[in-house]
C-alpha cells in the first residue's frame, strides 16, 4: 500500500489519501425526497474517507426510482443536504452528490407524480422492482421527445447548481449501473433513428451533452462521471461496439476536464488499462469483488488514483483508522442496507466505542 497514503489532487480538492467512499443507495430518505435527519451523522462518521460521493439523488421527480430516495430538485431538499454538508466539512471531509436519475428503471408506484417512466425508447427493462405494495414488473416506459430530453438536461445542470448551494464540493454524474445514460448507450435499450440513436456518436451524445452542461454550470472542476463499461445490470446490452463508444465517450468527456471519471470496473483489466491511457485526470476505480489485501493494487499499479469502497465504508465508519491499523473490520448486516433507523446506518461501532465497550 505504498502510494495509498499519498495525497491526491481531483478537481480543486486535495485529498488525503487514495481512498473515498462510493456511492451507495440506502433508501432512509423522508417520503419528499429530503435526505433523513440521520443522514448529516451517517456522512460525517465517515469523513475519514476524504471524498464521500453521496447516494444517488434524484434530480427531479422523473428521475426517482427506488422508495425513499433523495432529491435535489426542491428547496427541503436542498436544506435538507446543506446540514449533511455542513456536518461533513465540519468533520473534515469532503462531498460530492451523485446525480442519479434512473430513466426506464422505476414505476410510478414509487415517484410523487406517479407517470410513467421515461427513457431513450419505450422498452421495459424485464425486471421487477420493489414498491410499497411488494415486488413489481416494471412497467413499459414513454420514449422521451427530443423536447424531453433537452428537458433532462436542463434538470441535470439545474441540480447540479442546488447541489453547489447546498454546500457540496461536486456532483458525480451517474453514467452507469443501467440507468437512463447508459440507457442511451446501450442498443438493446435505445432504438431511436434521430441524433440520439444508432451510432456511437449519437448513442453518447446525452451523456456528454448532461456532462457539459453540468461543468457549465459549476465549473469542470467540481464535475465527476461515472461508468460502468459492459455491465448489463437493468437487462442493459451495449452490443458489440460498446467498447469503442466508450473510447469516443471518455475522449469526448477528458476534453470537457472534468474533475474525474469514476469507472465501476467489472473485471476487463485491459480495457481499465486502455482508459488510464486515454483519460488525463483523476481517475477513480470501483473494482468489484476485490479483495481487502487487494484495495491498494489498482492504485499502486498507476491504473488508479482513488480506490473508492462502498460496503467496508458503509459497516466501518473509521475504515481508514481500521486500514492503517489493521484492525479487523466489522460485518455489514445486509438487511438493513436499504431502509430503516438508525440500525445498521449510524450504528456500526469504531474501534475507539469498541474498546469502551470491551472494558
Amino acid at each position: 500500500m505504498t502510494k495509498l497514503w499519498n495525497s491526491v489532487t481531483v478537481g480543486r480538492l486535495t485529498l488525503p489519501h487514495r481512498l473515498a467512499m462510493a456511492p451507495m443507495t440506502r433508501s432512509r430518505a423522508l417520503p419528499d425526497g429530503t435526505p433523513g435527519e440521520l443522514a448529516p451523522l451517517y456522512y460525517a462518521q465517515r469523513a475519514s474517507l476524504g471524498l464521500l460521493i453521496s447516494e444517488g439523488t434524484q434530480p427531479s421527480a422523473d428521475g426517482q426510482g427506488y422508495l425513499f430516495t433523495p432529491g435535489i430538485y426542491t428547496e427541503q431538499q436542498i436544506a435538507g443536504w446543506k446540514a449533511v454538508a455542513d456536518q461533513v466539512h465540519a468533520a473534515g471531509g469532503y462531498l460530492y452528490i451523485q446525480l442519479m436519475h434512473v430513466g426506464r428503471m422505476s414505476h410510478p408506484d414509487n415517484t410523487p407524480h406517479h407517470r410513467q417512466p421515461l427513457a431513450p425508447s419505450a422498452i421495459a427493462p424485464g425486471v421487477q422492482m420493489f414498491t410499497a405494495t411488494g415486488m413489481q414488473d416494471i412497467p413499459v416506459p414513454r420514449e422521451m421527445s427530443l423536447e424531453d430530453i433537452q428537458a433532462t438536461i436542463e434538470e441535470f445542470r439545474i441540480a447540479a447548481a442546488a447541489a453547489i448551494r447546498a454546500g457540496a464540493d461536486g456532483v458525480e454524474i451517474h453514467g452507469a449501473n443501467g440507468y437512463i445514460i447508459q440507457q442511451f448507450i446501450a442498443e438493446n435499450a435505445n432504438t431511436r433513428t434521430d441524433q440520439y440513436g444508432g451510432s456511437i456518436e449519437n448513442r453518447a451524445r446525452f451523456g456528454i451533452e448532461v456532462a457539459a452542461a453540468v461543468a457549465g454550470e459549476i465549473g469542470a472542476d467540481r464535475t465527476g462521471f461515472r461508468i460502468s463499461p459492459g455491465m448489463s445490470l437493468g437487462g442493459l446490452d451495449e452490443g458489440p461496439d460498446g467498447p469503442d463508444l466508450y473510447r469516443h465517450l471518455i475522449a469526448e468527456l477528458a476534453n470537457l476536464n472534468l474533475a474525474y471519471l469514476h469507472v465501476l470496473h467489472g473485471g476487463n483489466d485491459e480495457f481499465l488499462r486502455e482508459i488510464r491511457s486515454a483519460w488525463p485526470h483523476a481517475l477513480l476505480v470501483n473494482r468489484a469483488g476485490r479483495p481487502l489485501e487487494q484495495i491498494a493494487a489498482d492504485v499502486d499499479a498507476g491504473l488508479a488514483d482513488v480506490a473508492p469502497i462502498g460496503a467496508w465504508a458503509l459497516a466501518n465508519p473509521d475504515f481508514v483508522e481500521r486500514l492503517k491499523a489493521e484492525a479487523p473490520l466489522n460485518s455489514g448486516d445486509v438487511s438493513t442496507f436499504f431502509g430503516g433507523d438508525s440500525h445498521g446506518y449510524t450504528d456500526y461501532p469504531t474501534l475507539a466505542e469498541q474498546s469502551v465497550r470491551e472494558s
